[in-house]
């Protein structure tokens, strides 16, 4: 009787579980292994193979789930950032001085974003956009937009009861961000040379926008 080897059991075990995870599981697992390829290779040189390899299975079985190559990588962001709007979404309906709600959306993007493989998906955008217009629309139509429309209101309101400097805020919501940006470029360029303390210049950043007022 011909022995079998303990690489092969394990081969052969990994695909039977494979082949026995429900279609939730696998397509958990298209998305983290799109997560993988789409941040390690770029959108461009990530291949639908390639990803199908990462998740162990076979290439066809990604066409169970999703039309191509583009519709994947929307829908791998719609998953990471869906659960983040949501809690953004639940801080407009909160009447609370307008501070405190920047302070904990600032807070949200350091602990979800900014400490999370989400970071790596925006790294993504900013690298690629320029050369993919499609993707760069997608990402402003799913998270950009979507984040301004919450925070505008937010802001105008705060300018109408004093809680800032002036209206420059409201006009340029933008701002509230800029520094997640630069941390999230810092990580990736000069992090191994001189970390930042992101955490440290996001607080920094909310005394200089609020002109050191209190909450």
């Amino acid at each position: 009787m011909k022995k079998v080897g303990a690489s092969a059991v394990a081969a052969r075990d990994g695909a039977r579980r494979r082949r026995a995870a429900s279609p939730q599981a696998r397509r958990d697992a298209i998305l983290a292994a799109a997560l993988d390829e789409f941040s390690g290779r770029g959108y461009a040189a990530a291949r639908l193979d390639d990803v199908a390899k990462r998740a162990g299975i076979a290439k066809g079985t990604i066409y169970l789930y999703f039309a191509d190559k583009e519709a994947l990588f929307q829908e791998m962001v719609r998953s990471m950032v869906n659960p983040i709007l949501g809690t953004l979404e639940a801080l407009r309906e909160v009447d609370i001085p307008a501070r405190m709600l920047v302070e904990r959306l600032l807070d949200v993007f350091v602990r979800e974003v900014y400490a999370t493989r989400r970071k790596d998906i925006v790294r993504l955008i900013l690298s690629e956009g320029p050369r993919f217009p499609a993707l760069a629309q997608f990402y402003h139509a799913e998270v950009i937009a979507r984040v301004l429309a919450i925070v505008r209101p937010i802001l105008q309101r705060a300018v109408e009861r004093g809680e800032l400097p002036n209206d420059a805020l409201a006009r340029f919501p933008q701002l509230i961000v800029a520094p997640g940006l630069v941390g999230i470029l810092w990580h990736a360029l000069f992090d191994a040379f001189e970390p930042l303390d992101v955490p440290a210049m996001m607080r920094a950043h909310l005394d200089i926008l609020f002109a050191g007022r209190g909450t």
